[in-house]
């Protein structure tokens, strides 16, 4: 056999590296705490908003008038002297059922609306322009 004839070893491939998860894809609190909320803060802050606080955590679900015992991770955002308003992540994942609820004046919401629900794949993007929306609706952002 000559040197000729030989076939070129061909090496083999590089194994290929796992694709980092999405941001969406991080473990649930990791989004929210990483990326949810700073980009709300942000987003809030363009709006000129005062005494904006922003935070997340495992609560009860507070509606007036309710005995509710049913806890779940909320984003709970209040600014001025008197508006709140929560998130709720009933399956603390991003893509699962979700509600809303807004109060002002310091009071306890009185409704528990829910949020998002015909969306079937939740990102980032989404996620902050219905909460913004919704902050809209109730003319806290800009006046109609």
């Amino acid at each position: 056999m000559s040197e000729e004839s030989k076939v070129p070893v061909k090496p083999a491939p590089a194994a290929k590296k796992p694709k980092e998860p999405t941001i969406e894809e991080k473990p649930f609190p990791e989004f929210i705490e990483g990326y949810f909320l700073p980009a709300l803060k942000e987003s809030l802050g363009k709006e000129e908003l005062t005494n904006l606080e922003l935070s997340f955590g495992k609560a009860p679900i507070k509606l007036a008038k309710t005995n509710l015992e049913t806890s779940c991770s909320q984003v709970i955002g209040r600014f001025g002297a008197k508006h709140q308003f929560n998130l709720y992540f009933l399956d603390e994942d991003i893509s699962g059922k979700k509600g809303f609820s807004c109060s002002t004046g310091g009071e306890e919401p009185s409704t528990l609306e829910s949020f998002m629900i015909d969306e079937r794949k939740v990102n980032l993007d989404l996620l902050l322009m219905y909460t913004l929306q919704r902050l809209n609706a109730q003319k806290w952002l800009t006046r109609n």
